[in-house]
């Protein structure tokens, strides 16, 4: 113990002799980057709208100068009506889960400067103009409502909304964390109907987490969570018409119908499209149901050997009602056009590359507006497709992490960039991708890090045993030399699509990063099979064994690493967090001849106790694939361990339970293994708040300086 105290004072000592990186400055805000909050383009595409303090302001594209406040005030966020003739201002929110939250609202008419409470004033959920800007519609106690804005009357769709039992056009918690969004409602184009979602959660079993929270008797946080292979929600859709007030479900009984994930406004008055699919998640419905008879239409089925990207879905429509949809079925994801019955048209965009994002369509020049990864796998450009003749042009810059928010009309759009090298920055471009105007940058955030002896990530490849080279980052300390054996500590998370090897800026774990590098540590970062921005093939090459060949690569990028000459090979450790903390403990248990230390912070330790959307669309039911869930399981695998350990959880994780630490905290007490376990009373997934933060990363600095 005096030996490690000693050597740590040799190298604080030694660290604090020159101007560094301090978790202290990196939690104090002193590294705290300048953004631009809220832009929204307005429909007239000569102006765009951000959040100020003090209001919403409108600046000019053309000048780029500010044209006084839209709306003055403090507001979190706001949604403009479609003919932009009112704002939805949101004052208040108290968070509930991941996107999910309640709000306090009011509406403004901009013409006439009234403004109404949505309401009564009271917090409401998931608020929505209708098309014509006459009504909003908001959920609140689970039940879907809609308000006249001229009146102010409020009008009860739905009555039997119940906390963990019912919910009205809004998603229960696992719909809400795997597909992506909480609303499960649209209004129809004219605005004379709604379609909703209902979910009936009454036999899902439930979750319950005890809140300490300084009281005597801690309280109970319960809700819905269906683990893999139990029950999920009994889902159903619904037709409500405002001229009669009746509520019919539609009949879908003849299609998928086990989710109801999408709910989507097509362009065409009295439609609207569902996307379902079967427990199985490998094949969706494309459904479009007319809202004045109720009637359901399949459109198409999109099929895939494996699964189907439901929580990412592409689909717009068009002035004639045909539509623009996402899909891998190549290999990579692309757009294709389909007409309005739902017959294939053409592919849009081809190659040996992925659409990321996509941003609109502009019918004058007939060009679609996309983020793809063109010019390597790392980065993320932004460029426009013509529908007609398939040409493309790329019109960001080319290297690094780029996207674009476009006006009304395409003629301009305010790029967002990063590198590795450098902070994000907001140029406003023209549709050919010329600057008209840098709007802000972080160089003076840049310039006090370069000061504090800041290294950059470098870019290279690291095979795997069956010939895949996998994207990977290194940091080297700035006095790097390639004669001397430095410790490695590798971080990953690994999850299904993921990417942590891009060349965009982190100001995130980055910072911590150089902290380490600091210290005299490597830092590097591979992203194995599973990962995203190399193809379906690459992405869906762990299915039914998540965890599998994960672990494998980290262990065939340790042992790579471990043959360089500038890596002590016995001194190799690894963090993640989430699926990233599951790979960490898989690292120490099935890759304990390699790995002499890691740290795990909120890891899934079985498939088992994780929710249905996600576990099942990789692994399908436990009952399906038990070997697949246990067999990568750390718990299984225990026994293993023989580094030096250190598990992290939040007690109140409403996402990554508890529950996974304590088992396999258990597992390894059984088998008479040592470890570290920190637990953060009343934490949830993020574990944040007042000093957690900077407590969490000093102690797994400290923990790191001690064992590695």
């Amino acid at each position: 113990m005096k030996k490690v105290l000693l050597s740590l004072s040799i190298v604080v000592s030694v660290a604090s002799s020159a101007q560094t990186i301090t978790l202290d400055k990196i939690y104090s805000g002193y590294y705290r980057g300048k953004g631009i909050a809220g832009i929204a383009s307005l429909k007239n595409g000569e102006n765009y709208a951000i959040i100020e303090r003090g209001g919403i302001a409108k600046y000019s594209y053309k000048t780029t100068q500010k044209e006084g406040n839209i709306v003055d005030g403090n507001f979190e966020s706001y949604q403009f009506s479609n003919d932009e003739s009112k704002i939805l201002l949101q004052k208040e929110s108290k968070q509930i889960y991941r996107h999910s939250f309640l709000g306090k609202y009011d509406v403004k008419d901009l013409k006439t400067s009234k403004t109404i409470s949505l309401n009564n004033g009271n917090f409401a959920q998931e608020p929505r103009f209708s098309p014509d800007a006459s009504k909003v519609a908001f959920i609140a106690d689970n039940n879907l409502f809609w308000q006249d804005l001229n009146s102010g009357k409020i009008t009860q769709i739905t009555t039997d909304g119940k906390k963990n039992q019912i919910l009205n056009g809004l998603a229960d918690w696992v719909y809400e964390e795997e597909f992506g969004h909480a609303r499960l409602y649209e209004w129809t184009k004219n605005s004379d109907a709604l379609v909703f979602v209902k979910s009936n959660e009454s036999e899902v079993p439930e979750m319950y987490i005890p809140i300490y929270n300084k009281q005597l008797y801690p309280s109970e946080m319960r809700f819905k969570y269906p683990k893999a292979g139990e029950k999920n929600s009994v889902v159903s859709a619904h037709l409500y018409r405002l001229d009669s007030g009746s509520t019919t479900e539609i009949n879908l009984k003849n299609f998928k119908n086990y989710y109801i994930p999408n709910v989507i406004q097509t362009a065409k008055a009295d439609e609207i499209i569902l996307i379902t699919s079967e427990r199985t998640q490998n094949a969706s419905d494309v459904l479009k149901v007319n809202t004045k008879t109720g009637a359901v239409k399949k459109l198409f089925t999109e099929t895939d050997e494996k699964w189907v990207e439901t929580d990412n879905v592409t689909m717009e429509f068009l002035d004639d009602n045909s539509f623009i949809w996402g899909s891998e079925r190549d290999g990579n994801r692309h757009l294709y056009l389909y007409d309005e019955n739902g017959k294939l048209k053409k592919q849009i965009t081809k190659g040996n590359w992925e659409v990321t994002d996509y941003y609109g369509y502009n019918p004058k020049t007939k060009e679609v507006y996309i983020q793809t990864n063109q010019t390597g796998s790392i980065n993320k450009v932004v460029s426009k497709v013509n529908i007609a003749n398939g040409n493309t042009s790329i019109i960001s810059g080319k290297d690094g992490n780029n996207s674009a928010n476009f006006s009304g009309n395409y003629n301009y759009f305010i790029e967002t960039s990063s590198t590795a090298q450098r902070p994000h920055t907001y140029v406003l471009k023209d549709n050919s991708g010329k600057a008209v105007k840098e709007l802000q940058n972080n160089n003076e955030m840049l310039e006090k890090l370069k000061a504090d002896n800041w290294v950059a990530k470098e870019y290279i490849t690291v095979p795997n045993e069956v010939g895949d080279q996998m994207n990977a980052w290194i940091m080297k300390p700035k006095n790097f030399d390639p004669n001397k054996k430095y410790p490695l500590f590798m971080f990953q998370y690994s999850g299904p699509g993921s990417q942590q090897v891009t060349n965009s800026w982190d100001g995130g774990n980055g910072l911590w990063f150089n902290h380490l590098v600091q210290q005299g540590y490597i830092v590097a970062c591979v992203d194995g099979r599973g990962t995203g921005g190399k193809g379906t093939k690459f992405k869906k090459s762990t299915y039914m064994q998540l965890g599998k060949y994960e672990i494998e690569d980290q262990i065939a990028a340790a042992k790579w690493f471990g043959k360089q000459s500038y890596i002590d090979k016995d001194r190799i450790g690894i963090f993640g967090w989430s699926f990233g903390g599951y790979m960490a403990s898989l690292a120490l248990t099935k890759g304990a001849d390699v790995f002499k230390a890691g740290i795990a912070v909120a890891p899934v330790t079985n498939w088992r106790y994780y929710d249905t959307v996600y576990t099942e669309r990789f692994m399908r039911t436990p009952q399906e694939n038990p070997s697949g869930y246990d067999d990568n399981s750390p718990t299984t695998h225990a026994k293993l361990m023989k580094g030096k350990f250190l598990l992290v959880h939040g007690t109140a994780d409403d996402n990554v339970h508890y529950q996974n630490a304590v088992e396999f905290a258990e597992a390894l007490i059984q088998n008479k293994k040592q470890f570290e376990f920190m637990t953060y009373p009343d934490k949830n997934h993020g574990i944040f708040g007042g000093n957690t933060r900077p407590q969490l990363y000093q102690m797994m600095t400290d923990f790191l300086l001690k064992n590695l």
